[in-house]
Order: structure tokens, then sequence, then C-alpha cells
């Protein structure tokens, strides 16, 4: 059901999918549904949760908080493109259907991305500490970046003219020479 919903809801965006159309997807009666989910609004709100849960379990993961301020800037940039370039449809929720969720689901999915960026502010905040970064105001740079890095969703295709590992390359460099106090 989550997989069906997931797919419906980024071809056609979630205010044009019924439950009736997730059903037909998944081979089952609409009424079926509502024994894995109140409604529509509440299938949205785990679709968005779990991807902002499996991020920040990933990063977290990654353990670069050793590493001085621009190997971990490197590590940031490294992993947002890879991990976001193996889950499209859900970037595109994350990021298209925030517009569609009730306020109090909003709430928390808000505060599980300012925690994301939070993140990628520490690492902006101790490389200006140490010097090595130079940018106005850390928060506007960290969704900058951010925004960015996302964007490679919206272009990348596998088998394409670059690999990932040379568009993580490529974007990795436009980053440290956008916040590098000597480029």
């Amino acid at each position: 059901m989550r997989e069906a919903a997931l797919s419906l809801f980024s071809r056609h965006g979630y205010a044009a999918v019924s439950m009736r159309q997730i059903a037909k997807e998944v081979g089952v009666q609409a009424g079926a549904l509502y024994n894995y989910t109140p409604d529509k609004q509440t299938l949205l709100f785990e679709l968005m949760r779990s991807h902002m849960d499996d991020l920040l379990s990933a990063r977290a993961a990654t353990g670069d908080s050793g590493q001085d301020a621009m190997a971990r800037l490197e590590a940031f940039t490294r992993f947002h493109i890879h991990f976001h370039s193996q889950r499209p449809d859900e970037v595109f929720i994350a990021y298209m259907e925030l517009r569609n969720l009730t306020p109090e689901n909003f709430e928390v999915i808000e505060g599980l991305r300012r925690q994301y960026e939070n993140g990628l502010e520490d690492i902006l905040s101790a490389g200006q500490s140490d010097g090595v970064f130079a940018v106005s105001d850390t928060k506007i740079a960290a969704m900058a970046v951010i925004a960015m890095l996302t964007g490679v969703n919206t272009w990348f295709q596998e088998g394409g003219r670059l690999s990932l590992e040379e568009v993580e390359q490529i974007y990795w460099d436009m980053v440290r020479k956008s916040v590098a106090a000597n480029p």
C-alpha cells in the first residue's frame, strides 16, 4: 500500500490521488485500505516521516563527527546526493507535498527537516570558527546548499553523460568554493 501510494503521489500529486486509486493499484477494495491507515493524510505523513527518519538515521551512521569541517562538509555533500539519488519518489513527495500536510503533521516534518538542516549548519559554523569557511549567515547557507544538492534529483539520470560519482565531485567543488574562506 505504501509503495503504491508513493508511486501514485509522486506521479500525479497527493491531491489528485484517491484512496480508490491506491486500492486499485494494490489490487484490493478501497475499504480494505482502512485496515492499514485511517486516511490518505496519515498515509502521506507516514511516507514523509519515514523518509526523514531514514535520512537522519543514515546521516548519523556516517560517523564523520571526528573530522575537520571541510572533510565533514564534503561527506555531507556526497551523502546527500547519493542518499537522495536512490529515492526520487520519496524526495519529490518530501519537498513538493509539504503544502498538503495538516498543520500538526507539517510541524513534525518541519522539525525533522530542521534537525537535518541544523547538522549542516553546525558543520558550517565549525568551519567558520576554524577560519576555513566564510559565509554571512550559516542558516541561509545551509538551506541553499541543501536546495542545490537536492536539485540533482530533478535532472540526474543513471547511464547519462556523467556518473553519480562525477556529479558528486562537481557539486562538491561548487559547494566548497561557495563557502570557503580562500577558494
